[in-house]
């Protein structure tokens, strides 16, 4: 009877414990239900955070579209489908109602993957099974790795980021009590981009909405160069369509930066036209700066401070002032810091600067200036150097560029670029185009640094006649004055014949060499396979100076024993350590204060000396002094790889 009665005891709490359990679960659908009606009934349809749809757990699962969306279907057909100039405009239209939920099938998608599941809608956590959630934990750190290798940037720790976080203030404090007039003109900003990452795009459109003043906003362009990725297509579209203020551009062909730009130039309605890259974000208070320099002066282009995005852990890092854009003799470009000039002019901490380039990340120009110095030009293909070519274009041609130390806008850069050039010569093309546009009789210095794109120009000839005659209408000068003018402080060689070219040393087989993430402030030289493409370029000049590299602003040093690379002095004299000679009937090279001799020392055969102490790194024939004696590894010609009579 005992036994029986305990039975009968577990039996009823068991009942009890499942009616509470269901009047639990009836409760909380009831709730659920509620909350849904009141939230349809009260508040306004919202465009979603992203194209895709996260289910509560587990975190990396995504519902996109529904799989019968045409853009699913058709993909690129329907842009090819249109004539080749026919664009397609999507207004916004903040305020309309959104389009009914369609019903039907839909496709549960991983990110960065091509595998799918098939569901009948509507889709709930519960029906995904266990199966899922172990395919999602095997595949993370796949998806991650190809998420990287498709954008050159971690778009995990993309995704895992609000796409409108704030960024902390790195102005000076004498530009945030800058007052601005009411007056500026008003600007529309291009932003282009071709297979860009939802997260990145969308935050940099966001950013732009939240810090710049709607009476100087008139626009943002969103110009589509025919990207293919499906998240950019209808989804982006809807997206758009409940931002005020965002218009939406699609190129049926593929335009390249400089086209894309003027594309969106030609559509815009702002006095001032903003190109913005599609992975940027912005400071408080970037746009007024910006505005008024150009409002004072209409011929002046101006750029802000480029911070920096780390392209691994999307940190903030701030960029030291005073920054300013410059190239070298190969035509690449680089954000030049000096913080020596803050120290001559304190006031220089809220004053412009002037640039001899600025970088394509974010340029403001008026309007009508634009149009009138010649766009973009329509002839550079695809990616690169476009805004070198422009930079070029608008000092010589009545315009000037500055940066802007008020206005600050971080640029993400990226690890490797994603894109897959069908030429793998298109930048030295551009190049090309460059040079013998606009570099007179000195574009022979930038084709003996450069000698892929000399020999491309030995075959072929670029059509630049439209640029020329733009040059002549305009009245454009010369080179020689833009460089002893707007860009004196590049060093220009003097490339003497036999005394200039890769350095090469006779008992090794190698040529000098300088590792080129250790900057422009110098650092230890070493040997290394010569690479015959005229980026191991230097030169022995009438000074004494060995200058190193297509921008030679380095000369050949010794410190202590070792052969480093130092800044080259500028109008001063040349002091004694960086001076040398060469003798040709022996090869050697002397440094005229110590009168040893350049030698290339294999691995392992460090001198016995403090310079074992000061430099722990070595290289397979690290570059030191020694006595001169008549051993191979002291023996050195210049091989120049372009001959003077053929540049």
């Amino acid at each position: 009877m005992r036994l029986w009665g305990r039975v009968t005891i577990r039996r009823r709490m068991l009942c009890l414990w499942l009616l509470l359990l269901g009047f639990a679960l009836v409760t909380l659908a009831l709730l659920d239900l509620f909350n849904r009606d009141r939230n349809h009934s009260h508040q306004k349809p919202g465009p979603p955070r992203r194209p895709l749809q996260r289910f509560p757990s587990p975190p990396d699962l995504e519902v996109i579209v529904d799989s019968r969306d045409p853009a699913l279907e058709l993909g690129l057909a329907r842009l090819k489908s249109l004539q080749e100039d026919q664009l397609l405009f999507v207004p916004s239209t903040q305020g309309t109602k959104s389009p009914p939920q369609r019903k039907g099938s839909y496709k549960v998608l991983l990110p960065g993957a091509n595998r799918s599941i098939t569901a009948q809608a509507p889709l709930t956590h519960g029906e995904l099974g266990k199966p899922v959630r172990l395919h999602l934990v095997g595949l993370k750190r796949d998806l991650e790795l190809a998420a990287f290798q498709k954008y050159g940037f971690n778009e995990a720790v993309s995704e895992r980021i609000s796409l409108r976080r704030g960024l902390p203030e790195a102005r000076h404090p004498g530009c945030l009590g800058e007052q601005y007039t009411k007056s500026l003109p008003s600007a529309s900003v291009v932003i282009c981009f071709h297979d860009e990452a939802w997260s990145t795009l969308l935050r940099t459109v966001h950013s732009v909405l939240d810090t710049a003043p709607r009476q100087f906003l008139q626009e943002v362009l969103l110009v589509d160069d025919l990207s293919q990725h499906g998240h950019l297509k209808s989804v982006l579209s809807e997206y758009v369509s409940h931002l005020d203020g965002v218009r939406l551009i699609r190129s049926t062909k593929r335009l390249g930066v400089g086209g894309c730009r003027t594309l969106g130039a030609a559509r815009a309605a702002g006095e001032v036209l903003v190109f913005m890259d599609s992975h940027c974000e912005c400071q408080k208070g970037w746009l007024e700066p910006l505005l008024q320099r150009v409002a004072q002066d209409r011929t002046r282009v101006v750029a802000p401070i480029m911070d920096v995005i780390d392209w691994q852990t999307f940190q903030y890092n701030a960029t030291q002032w005073p920054v300013r854009g410059v190239f070298d003799w190969r035509l690449n470009f680089y954000w030049e810091s000096n913080p020596q000039l803050q120290d001559k002019d304190p006031d220089l901490d809220t004053k412009p600067v002037q640039s001899p380039a600025l970088g394509g990340e974010v340029v403001a120009i008026d309007r009508h200036f634009f149009q009138s110095v010649g766009t973009y030009d329509p002839g550079m293909l695809l990616w690169g150097l476009e805004q070198i070519e422009l930079s070029i274009r608008v000092w010589s041609c009545g315009g000037s560029m500055e940066v802007v130390p008020c206005s600050r806008v971080a640029h993400l850069v990226h690890h490797h670029l994603p894109y897959h050039f069908p030429d793998q010569e298109l930048l030295q093309r551009n190049k090309i185009r460059i040079a013998d546009a606009w570099m007179d009789a000195y574009r022979k210095i930038f084709y003996r640094r450069d000698t892929l794109a000399h020999f491309i120009r030995q075959s072929e000839s670029p059509n630049i006649a439209e640029r020329l005659r733009l040059k002549r209408s305009l009245g454009c000068r010369n080179f020689h004055w833009y460089l002893t003018t707007v860009y004196p402080q590049l060093y220009i060689p003097q490339d003497r014949p036999g005394l200039s070219g890769e350095l090469y040393n006779v008992g090794t087989g190698s040529c000098a060499n300088y590792m080129p993430g250790q900057g422009l402030q110098g650092g230890p030289m070493t040997t290394a396979p010569c690479s015959g493409t005229g980026s191991q370029h230097c030169g022995l000049n009438f000074e004494g100076e060995v200058r190193w590299g297509p921008m030679g602003a380095l000369c050949l040093d010794a410190k202590i024993e070792r052969v480093v690379l130092s800044p080259c002095p500028t109008h001063q004299p040349t002091p004694s350590r960086l001076q040398w000679k060469f003798i040709k009937l022996s090869g050697q090279l002397v440094h005229q204060q110590s009168q040893l001799c350049l030698e290339a020392v294999k691995e392992g055969g460090l001198p016995q000396s403090k310079a074992r102490e000061v430099y722990t790194h070595t290289d397979t024939g690290d570059l030191f002094l020694r006595p001169c004696t008549h051993h191979p590894r002291q023996q050195w010609h210049f091989e120049q790889l372009v001959a003077p009579k053929d540049a």
